[in-house]
């Protein structure tokens, strides 16, 4: 999954080079945390910084032996420092302190990256927004035709649903950022809590209020239930794009390279291949919030069931919703509009979508409501039955010009009094 799909950035977060780079961060920031404390020599935490060091296969190669990868980092790391030093190294700790620490750093990374992301689509979306704000195309509810909008005014919904996926993703990824130096169940039984302090300090991070010998899952079921959210989001784009793309609607079209085939059969295709791939990875993203929502429920102070999951879904996760958003991004610029064809589409039946602005108006000139509605739905639905024009309909309609003039009857169908506070609605994002 990661050489497949991650971007570079998000992939070296996730290699095991950089996972035991991050568990000696952990170390040497609490031999430091010890040496202000003054429990280790000066001379002591200097060589563990020159010379504490690790190689993966050798990890790897210790590992099959022992059957522990922390042991295994240690024993590695512990090889290549002086015994007068090393004996410092993991002092007071357990393996969780350090897994928990470390997972701490490497979703700060993650999340700086998709933070990144997601401000790189808002402003593309914004942009497409406000280039579109005056393009008119139907609104749709229930898949029917409903009244006119703008492509800007869609796409400006978009841009508001992604900046409160945004808000809400940095708000679990703040609270993510929480380490924990404790000892094996959490009461700082070898371990002064103020190593813990200190460590999280120079780490960048906040100690945990309590651990357990692990930090509480539901935090991670934040963070992932925050990633699923933007995983869904984007879903709901792709979907509308990839109904937008619809042979019968064809409003908007992917990008289409000039050596792109569509079809390995037929010539004429051109799919919206990528917002369907959207759709799939966002299966995935959910599927991994479940895991981890089932990650909170562990035996007494903790068991291990956790760990395997999360050495998939974190990881997974986090380099997904990276791929879908720079994927999203590139669709968004480079999608295609087709405003004719949007115009076409809003006065499909003779602009049987302006039913209301009729009904209205023949209760304005004294009609009952009751009467208005069935003689507005008769045109309509025969104007959609025998694809005729609604508008002729009603020019034609003696019960309907017994009440009004031409002039009001076509004067319904004037589409800029729909839109006229589409200005309105805008000035709240600029």
């Amino acid at each position: 999954m990661i050489d497949r799909y991650s971007l570079p950035e998000m992939k070296k977060v996730w290699t095991l080079e950089n996972k035991f780079q991050r568990c000696l961060d952990v170390e040497i920031a609490v031999c430091e945390a010890y040496s202000r404390l003054g429990q280790i020599p000066i001379e002591n935490l200097e060589e563990i910084k020159k010379t504490a060091k690790f190689d993966v296969k050798r990890i790897d190669e210790i590992e099959r032996d022992v059957r522990h990868d922390i042991i295994a980092f240690l024993t590695n790391v512990n090889e290549n420092v002086p015994a007068r030093s090393n004996k410092y190294i993991h002092m007071g700790l357990t393996s969780s302190d350090v897994i928990d620490t470390a997972n701490a750093l490497m979703l700060r990374d993650a999340s700086n990256i998709i933070i990144k992301d997601l401000d790189k689509v808002i402003c593309s979306v914004k942009e497409a927004a406000f280039k579109h704000k005056n393009t008119v195309c139907i609104g749709r509810s229930h898949g029917i035709h409903a009244e006119v909008i703008t492509f800007g005014f869609k796409l400006l919904n978009w841009l508001d649903i992604l900046e409160r996926a945004k808000k809400d993703f940095i708000y679990a990824s703040d609270e993510i950022k929480v380490g924990q130096i404790s000892g094996p169940v959490g009461t700082y039984s070898n371990v002064d809590p103020e190593v813990e302090k200190i460590a999280c300090k120079i780490l960048g991070l906040e100690p945990a209020r309590i651990s357990t010998q692990i930090i509480a899952r539901d935090i991670y079921a934040r963070y992932l239930q925050s990633l699923g959210v933007i995983a869904t989001v984007i879903e709901q784009f792709a979907t509308e794009i990839r109904h937008l793309q619809r042979t019968e609607v064809r409003e908007v079209e992917e990008g289409f390279g000039a050596h792109q085939k569509g079809s390995s059969a037929m010539p004429h295709k051109r799919n919206p291949v990528l917002s369907e791939n959207l759709c799939g990875l966002a299966r995935v993203v959910r599927s991994n919030t479940l895991a981890a929502m089932e990650n909170i429920v562990l035996w007494h102070e903790r068991d291990i069931s956790h760990s395997s999951a999360e050495r998939v879904i974190l990881a997974d996760s986090t380099i997904l919703v990276d791929f879908m958003l720079n994927r999203f991004d590139n669709i968004v610029k480079n999608l295609v509009v087709l405003d004719k064809n949007m115009l076409k589409n809003a006065d499909m039946y003779g602009g049987v979508i302006y039913s209301q602005k009729v009904l209205l108006k023949l209760v304005e000139n004294g009609m009952t409501r009751e009467d208005a509605y069935s003689l507005v739905q008769r045109s309509a639905l025969y104007a959609m039955d025998n694809n005729t024009s609604f508008r002729e309909g009603l020019l034609n309609d003696k019960e309907v010009t017994a009440v009004l003039t031409k002039e009001q009857i076509l004067d319904c169908f004037n589409r800029d009094e729909y839109l006229q506070n589409i200005d309105k609605i805008f000035a709240r994002f600029e």
